[in-house]
């Protein structure tokens, strides 16, 4: 079950509490963070909604691409297995660009065809966009950055810390 969702993809339910990463699928430093992303799906369950948000950072030329080629994967059903597979290829996608982002659609069993489609037909374009200019309006700069219960953590410089701080909040906002 995909655990992640895009900006205007779902509402937050009241009775969970809600993280959103701002993420770039180019970024080493976000590939770096899915081990502490991993455990708090674990802890926390469906009482934490993790939202993944697009962070497209100029320094990286394939990352808007990613970003569209995610929520393709989002709308055909796997989208944390997407970003998952796609972070963990950062290099090779630097050096191959979007032939990487349909290979690893091929790869986890989704329509490739789709994916060439909408990286032409930018379908997935205002999600991505309405994403970045969001982080850009709340002092995003980098990634990974965090954002629960209206604090922003950033996590671009060092992850050191951010997990426990995050547990701390979604303790408090889960009444444990």
């Amino acid at each position: 079950m995909d655990t992640s969702t895009t900006a205007g993809s779902a509402a937050a339910r009241p009775d969970r509490a809600v993280l959103d990463v701002w993420c770039e699928l180019q970024c080493p430093d976000c590939h770096r963070a899915q081990d502490d992303l991993r455990a708090l799906r674990e802890r926390y369950g469906d009482a934490l909604e993790i939202r993944l948000r697009h962070f497209p950072l100029e320094r990286h030329k394939h990352a808007y691409a990613a970003a569209q080629a995610y929520e393709e994967a989002y709308a055909q059903g796997r989208g944390q297995a997407y970003e998952e597979a796609v972070l963990a290829r950062t290099g090779e996608l630097g050096e191959r660009g979007e032939q990487v982002l349909v290979e690893v659609a091929a790869e986890l069993g989704l329509d490739a065809g789709e994916f060439e489609s909408a990286l032409i037909d930018g379908r997935h374009l205002l999600a991505v966009d309405a994403d970045q200019a969001e982080g850009q309006a709340i002092g995003v700069t980098g990634t990974p950055t965090y954002v629960i219960d209206g604090e922003r953590l950033d996590g671009g410089k060092s992850q050191e810390g951010l997990r426990e701080r995050i547990e701390e909040i979604a303790d408090r906002l889960l009444g444990r």
